[in-house]
């Protein structure tokens, strides 16, 4: 399939700015700015070409500063509880104070996850490729079978005016 891709160098593109992005923080993380710079790159890369992003991708970026979320260098990550089921994961942002809120739900897969979710390659056939008959297009109000019997009539009166002529 990602041979068949639409967009296959831009989706390239992206996948090369967010690994710089982490790269830049993990080997400096002081460098935050460089960081920001290469996300909201991708961001606004994304954002003109229409292209949707990996739910991963999207859960590790602030929507505000477009700064990448790591866990102890630029966001703050705590275990909330709404009620003794529900569990929630808030990343902060350090930069800009933005939370974001993630349901733990072991149980829980994404739509993208699903099986059902992955397209199949389909074959395409062209026209007349399946050996089937094409059938001329009728015109509004007309039915198949008045056409084909209108064309058996145009072809007898054009046999019978061929024999008059002799």
């Amino acid at each position: 399939m990602a041979g068949q891709l639409k967009d296959r160098e831009a989706y390239q593109r992206l996948n090369y700015l967010y690994q710089a992005a982490h790269c830049v923080l993990s080997q400096n993380p002081e460098n935050v700015e460089l960081s920001r710079f290469y996300s909201f790159t991708q961001k606004t890369i994304a954002r003109r070409l229409v292209l949707r992003q990996d739910p991963s991708i999207k859960r590790t970026m602030c929507k505000k500063c477009c700064s990448l979320l790591i866990p102890g260098v630029t966001a703050t990550v705590r275990q909330r509880r709404k009620n003794r089921k529900t569990r929630f994961t808030v990343m902060r942002c350090i930069s800009c104070g933005q939370s974001k809120s993630l349901l733990n739900n072991p149980d829980y897969s994404l739509w993208a996850d699903q099986p059902e979710a992955q397209l199949q390659p389909q074959k395409q056939t062209g026209p007349g490729s399946s050996g089937e008959k094409q059938h001329k297009k009728t015109k509004p109000g007309e039915s198949v079978s008045s056409q084909s019997s209108a064309s058996t009539q145009q072809q007898q009166s054009i046999s019978s005016s061929s024999g008059n002529k002799d």
